[in-house]
Parts: structure tokens; sequence; C-alpha cells
């Protein structure tokens, strides 16, 4: 593999009973995102994506937006961290989904407001001090997302081009890794993950070297179509 771009999935379903669903949103945007592929005449080898509905969802639309046929492969280790288990920790109130949209809706901007919540709960999971309150420690979420970059970097041919379909946690600890070598920058770039967003790495003669984080062109021109969550 010589170059990877790491795709964001498209906007799920936040609010819904089944949040892994792409919104009608998201498969425009993943299409819009095949087509915009096809435009620059980028013709991946191979797609790797995780194992959740939203990523496969997001690969079908890349798909039909590129036209042609793309080897597809599944790698769990791009599975997105169980972010509802780590906010129900942090606030058990939020156990209920009645419950946790009641107390939203109490706010004037209840996306916001869970984002809030979403960034508190997630400092408490990165921390250190609760390691054994979770099912997934950030530390073996940080070995899992390490070992999917090394899979990736071998899969393919050696001047192929790889497509990962992923989750704003894994890219932004990805990124993280190949820019400071820890993950003391995910907090921060996980933050402004947009939907569909690509991260692009190349695979040179010192490794995996991030090239560009979180670009979305694709989007950019229509404000619709641009979304965070």
């Amino acid at each position: 593999m010589r170059i990877a771009y790491l795709v964001r999935h498209g906007q799920a379903s936040f609010g819904k009973r089944d949040y892994d669903a792409l919104s009608d949103l998201g498969h425009l945007q993943s299409r819009t995102l095949g087509r915009e592929l096809a435009a620059r005449e980028i013709r991946p080898d191979l797609i790797i994506r995780g194992e959740l509905r939203r990523h496969r969802e997001t690969a079908e639309g890349i798909l039909e937006g590129l036209e042609f046929d793309v080897p597809v492969e599944v790698d769990a280790g791009w599975d997105e961290f169980d972010f509802q288990h780590v906010v129900e920790i942090h606030k058990p109130l939020y156990r209920s989904r009645t419950m946790m949209l009641a107390d939203l809706a109490r706010t004037r901007h209840p996306k916001a407001a869970f984002q809030a919540v979403f960034e508190d709960a997630t400092a408490r999971w990165t921390g250190g001090a609760f390691d054994s309150e979770y099912v997934e420690s950030f530390p073996a979420f940080t070995g899992r997302v390490e070992g999917a970059l090394e899979r990736m970097a071998a899969r393919g041919p050696a001047k192929g081009t790889v497509v990962v379909v992923s989750s704003g946690g894994p890219i932004g600890l990805a990124a993280s890794l190949l820019l400071a070598g820890d993950a003391s920058l995910w907090g921060t770039l996980n933050r402004v993950a947009v939907n569909t967003g690509v991260t692009k790495v190349i695979n040179g003669r010192s490794g995996l070297n991030l090239s560009s984080y979180n670009s979305h062109t694709h989007v950019e021109h229509d404000r619709d179509l641009l979304t965070y969550r």
C-alpha cells in the first residue's frame, strides 16, 4: 500500500433507536464522496471497513459514487469505541434512552448539550484513573487502532491505494499516533471530525506518515452536506 484514505462514515441517526443506520443525508454524503474520488481519478485497489452498519452503508455509498467495483474487506479494528457505554458510565441516567432524550430536550441545543456530556465522558475514559470500569479501556482502544494501522499498511499492492471506512474516534487516534507518536492529540482531532471527512496517509520509506487530516472539500460547497454528528 502506497496511499490510504481514512474516511469517517456519513451522518448516522443521532437520537434515533438505531444510531448505527445512516441518515438520508449520510447516504448522500457517501455517494458524493464516491463521485468526488472518481472525478479526481482516485481508483482504490481495496476498501477496508469496520464492521458497524454505518461503515458498511458508507462503503456502499462510496462504491455507488465511484461506479466501479472494488474488493471490500472487514476489519473490526476500525470500529468506533462504544461511546454510549462511555457516556453511560459517566452519566448513568443516560442508560435510559427516554431519560437521555428528555434531559437533552430541556436544553435549548440538545446536540450541543450532548457534545458537552460526551467530552466530559471521554475525558474521564482517557484519563486512566478508571480503566477497570470500562469494557474497553482507552489503552486497549489505542492498541486496537495501532493494530489496524499495521494491518492496513500490509494490505494491497505495494504501490496501491486503500480506502478505509471507519469512525471519528479511530481516525483521530490514528492521526494522533502518526503526528505525535502517542494519543495526546486525540481529543482535539476527534472534536472537529466531519462526516465523510478524508484523512490521507502515505506509506513511505520511513513508514506511515500523515499527509492531511479531515479534508472535506466534497461537502464544503453545500452547508446542508456539512455535518459533524
